[in-house]
């Protein structure tokens, strides 16, 4: 019997056996590479405004450490459970991998509604989870970044707790933090400063003009309003919709997208914007573009919708948006080009790679060393992807995931066993 359940785990684990059968991993190494090596469960007990003592649960899962410390972000969601934490960890372990980063996976979080919390209580929240994870992480055992529900101000907060159990200031427990504090510049933006440059290649490769392009954005959050800012800004993109948790917005003649980010920056949702046709969010998804990113929650992409959408480019911003089964949809369909999840969006944890080592060293560099050095990456990282999928014939996500797997699956056989 196994604490990883539910639908996002589940997920994971067909993508992994897919893979394994694929490279031939024999079945008595696949549980140690697809179970995680650690999972913390804790009560976040805090005084709420109204005088309620309320426990909340909190959660960290760090997936490997054969290569260096884990690294991932840390959600704050109603919905967190264990099985979800544990997918999004393997998830990320594929990714460093594929990045060549010295990093296994990890995400942690707390099952709780940012969006009703007052500011002392998401102080308080961060603050005391932070302590609790004290025991179990470190600069070199398992480094915490923003997720879903989080940001720098949350880092600020995880990164005080820990420096002050210790005595002294530890910049590199966390990354994603402000700059003033031993951030990164570039580092908020990365994620979706990447997503758009990746469809730039993609555009490339398909012999696509971006500047004649349209593309649609599920999910407005940092990455999602980073992505649209980037590709009408830097590529010359025509975003024709975008949405939200709370809004969907379709217009083909293209929508303002500057103001729209800044109706999300002012009102943290994209409710309430009135100047843009609305539509139904599920309906924006199957609305025509040539590009279409997902960068918001798991599982939008289904087999219910895979074969009306009406892409050229899927470009997963977000973790696990598209479903095994319509991944053998798209496969059967052969005119989606797809950016898998663990490539796209791996811009994030590249530049917090990039924030660590500078916080290690303390030597900082600039904005433009720090995109150059990303583009760079991401770069080498897609054309060994798009070679190891021309070679083998497999779909994009095939060969992204065998690239990871491998090379986590080598080092342990190097490592060994032990004892």
């Amino acid at each position: 019997m196994s604490i990883y359940t539910g639908p996002v785990f589940e997920m994971a684990a067909t993508q992994f056996a897919a893979i394994a059968d694929h490279i031939g991993i024999a079945q008595d190494e696949r549980a140690r590479l697809l179970y995680p090596k650690r999972t913390i469960a804790v009560s976040v007990p805090v005084h709420m405004d109204d005088g309620r003592t309320e426990v909340f649960q909190g959660y960290r899962v760090q997936h490997h450490l054969t290569l260096g410390p884990t690294k991932g972000g840390t959600r704050f969601a109603p919905s967190l459970d264990v099985g979800e934490t544990a997918a999004l960890a393997i998830w990320m372990s594929w990714k460093c991998a594929l990045a060549n980063l010295p990093y296994g996976g990890a995400k942690g979080g707390v099952a709780c509604d940012p969006g009703i919390l007052s500011r002392r209580e998401l102080e308080a929240i961060s603050r005391r989870y932070m302590q609790e994870m004290i025991p179990f992480v470190s600069p070199h055992t398992d480094v915490m970044a923003p997720d879903m529900g989080t940001n720098e101000q949350v880092m600020a907060w995880f990164m005080d707790t820990y420096s002050m159990h210790h005595g002294h200031s530890v910049n590199e427990i966390v990354t994603g933090k402000p700059v003033a504090l031993g951030g990164t510049e570039g580092r908020r933006e990365a994620t979706g400063r990447g997503v758009a440059h990746l469809i730039g290649r993609a555009c490339e490769r398909l012999g696509m003009r971006a500047s004649n392009s349209t593309a649609i954005v599920q999910g407005f959050g940092n990455v999602g309003s980073v992505t649209a800012l980037c590709l009408q800004a830097e590529h010359g993109v025509k975003v024709v919709g975008a949405s939200d948790h709370t809004a969907a917005f379709h217009d083909p003649n293209g929508l303002d997208v500057a103001k729209l980010a800044a109706h999300a920056a002012a009102h943290r949702v994209l409710s309430g914007y009135t100047e843009a046709p609305r539509i139904d969010p599920a309906e924006l998804l199957l609305q025509k573009a040539d590009i279409l990113a997902p960068c918001a929650v798991e599982r939008v992409i289904d087999a219910a919708n895979a074969g009306r959408l009406q892409c050229r480019i899927l470009a997963e911003g977000a973790n696990g948006p598209t479903t095994p089964e319509a991944d053998a949809i798209l496969d059967l369909r052969g005119d989606v080009f797809v950016i898998p999840d663990i490539l796209c969006n791996a811009g994030g944890v590249v530049v917090s790679y990039f924030e660590w080592v500078q916080d290690l060293q303390r030597l900082f560099w600039s904005e433009t060393e720090v995109n150059t050095k990303l583009r760079s990456l991401l770069d080498g990282t897609f054309a060994q992807v798009s070679a190891r999928a021309a070679k083998d014939r497999i779909s994009m996500r095939m060969a992204a995931l065998a690239i990871g797997v491998e090379r986590v699956r080598a080092g342990k056989q190097l490592r060994g066993l032990f004892p």
